[in-house]
Formats: C-alpha cells, structure tokens, sequence
C-alpha cells in the first residue's frame, strides 16, 4: 500500500505538495498525533489579527494556506513551519476540498501542528464546519480561532454598522454561491423577510449572480434600499461604492467593481454618507436621491 509522502519531506513554499494515496491515509501508530487549528485570519489588514490567532501561527509547524490570506500574516510563522498555499477562492478554480481534507488529517497523524489558515472567519463561508466534520471522523480534535470576517470590516471601514436600534433590529450573512445542483437562496422571501424585520443583509461571493440577486431582491424590498459594494475590504487597495438596489449591476459595471467583494443591503448603508467617512473621501457613485 502506498502513503502520502511526509509533511517532513515538503519545501515550505511549494504549491500542491503531495498527493494523498488512493488506498487511504497511512498512520503509524507509534507516531504521537499533533493537532490542528483553524484560524481566521480576518478580511485582509494584518493589524485586524487576534492575539490568539497569532500565537496559534507562530506554533505551527505546517499551514495550509487559503488565497484570501494576506502573506503579512504569515510573518507570525516560525522560520522551520512549511507553509503550504492551497487556493481556496470563493467562485474560482481551487484545490479540491477532499485532498485539503487529507493533507491535513495526513499531518495531523504524522505528529505535526498543523493551522488550517483561512481568509476572514473559518465558521462564515470558510467551509470550517465541513472540515471540522472530516478531523473529528479521523478522530482528531480541532481548535477553532474565530477572525473578524470582511462583512463586518467593510461596513466598519465606511463608519457605518450592521445594526442599529432605529433602522437595523438584525443581521443577515448570506452567500451568493450555492454548491452545484443547490437551488441557492430565496432572494424574494429573504427581501421579505429584511423589510418586515429590519434586517441588514451582507451577501458575500454574490459578483458573479448579481443580476439574479438584485431581481429577486427587488420583489421585496424598494429599488430605492440603499446598498453598499466594498472590494478588498480593509486593505490598502480597499474600494467602495454607495448605490441603491435599483442601481446596484450598474454601480459595479461603472466603478469596475470585481470579486472579493461584499455587498450590504439595508437603511444602516445610508450611515455610511451620514455619519461615516467625509462623502469625497468616500463615495465614487453617491446614493440616488
């Protein structure tokens, strides 16, 4: 039987290093197990890292890497850790789940330390239920270091908030990609559900059915809800937008918006003009009248 080819053997930097038997995960009983951690390691600005998430890097001595990451974070790494990139991006063509499944279980079993190093929060969209399902049937423990998601940072960065006792009584985190053959959200009922509620709305990975989500959307909520289109949030190439749900496919069609993006629906957007961030700091498309 053939077995994965140990993580000891691995450059720090290659990409895609080992590919994991077809016959299974080799474990050598006599090996002591390590252990694994998924961390969020925030929406982008390395400052926004927690002090857990830090030390929980700096101990590792194998992390598997996400795209979203900034390399800033990485900083934190011993200089013996092998650092490992497997390319998840929301939307775009990446390493297959299963074998990032089995790289680290493969680790884990081998005695090291592995940091499952994602972008934003492991626990929002970042798949970390799923992985922590497969650890945990491996009979693996894992710590999970929760990280400011790019939501919550990119209404932040405009001075604005989630919620608010007058316009916001909740918040709803929605994706715009379901998994294939997934019929996806009911935007119309969610649109509903916002207006009767008052909930915000913060879709993430919705650039590629923009069209399809602001037409359902529209079925519930006025054209005139204010929206707000934040890419890159937190970093230092950070750009934004405040539009309306009736102009929202144009607003990322004129301003060449683009994926990683957010997208905040509901009356907390009309802060950001209000009482966040000078408006010629702010807006490149202000808010329709």
């Amino acid at each position: 039987m053939s077995t994965p080819t140990p993580f000891s053997d691995l450059h720090p930097t290659r990409r895609h290093p080992i590919a994991p038997s077809p016959h299974g995960i080799g474990h050598d009983p006599s090996v002591v197990q390590g252990t694994c951690t998924l961390v969020g390691a925030g929406p982008g600005d390395p400052e926004l890292l927690t002090l857990k998430a830090a030390r929980a890097i700096a101990r590792a001595t194998v992390l598997l890497v996400d795209d979203l990451v900034n390399e800033a974070v990485l900083e934190h790494a011993s200089p013996t850790a092998r650092i490992v990139h497997v390319g998840k991006r929301g939307g775009c063509k990446s390493t297959p789940q299963a074998f990032i499944d089995k790289l680290m279980i493969t680790a884990v079993q081998e005695g090291e330390h592995v940091v499952r190093l994602k972008g934003g929060d492991p626990f929002i969209f970042g798949r970390g239920g799923e992985e922590v399902e497969h650890l945990r049937q491996a009979g693996i423990d894992v710590e999970v270091v929760n990280g400011i998601t790019s939501g919550l940072a990119g209404m932040s960065s405009l001075g604005a908030p989630l919620t608010h006792r007058e316009h916001a009584h909740g918040v709803v985190f929605v994706t715009g990609h379901a998994k294939p053959g997934d019929s996806g959200t009911d935007w119309p009922q969610l649109a509903h559900t916002a207006r009767q509620a008052k909930l915000t709305l913060v879709i993430y990975m919705g650039v590629s059915s923009l069209g399809t989500i602001r037409q359902g959307l529209l079925q519930g909520l006025p054209a005139t809800t204010p929206v707000a289109i934040v890419q890159h949030a937190s970093l230092a190439e950070q750009r934004q937008a405040l539009t309306t749900l009736g102009d929202l496919v144009e607003t990322m069609a004129q301003q060449g918006l683009q994926s990683p993006s957010i997208i905040v629906v509901g009356d907390v957007v009309q802060g950001a003009r209000d009482w966040g961030k000078p408006q010629a700091d702010l807006l490149p498309v202000p808010l329709s009248a």
